[in-house]
């Protein structure tokens, strides 16, 4: 199946299935990609836009990440 044939069918889905599909598949993609620097440069934009159009603050979002991290700054 090629890279389009495969968004074709994921755009396809019904939002819950979408959902599940992230849930269940980005922590496994996630963990292979995080290896290259540059691709994380790429996904970063991405990211930032879909939290900004979530509305959430960025300082809750640092706030939580504190959260997460045991209330210790993140590290770079």
């Amino acid at each position: 199946m090629s890279v389009d044939e495969l968004k074709d069918a994921v755009l396809a889905l019904e939002a819950d299935e979408k959902k599940q599909l992230l849930l269940e598949t980005l922590p496994q993609l996630s963990r292979e990609v995080m290896q290259d620097r540059e691709f994380l440069m790429q996904l970063l934009p991405i990211f930032m836009g879909l939290i900004k159009d979530s509305g959430i603050d960025l300082g809750q979002l640092a706030q939580m990440a504190m959260m997460m991290n045991g209330n210790r700054p993140p590290q770079a």
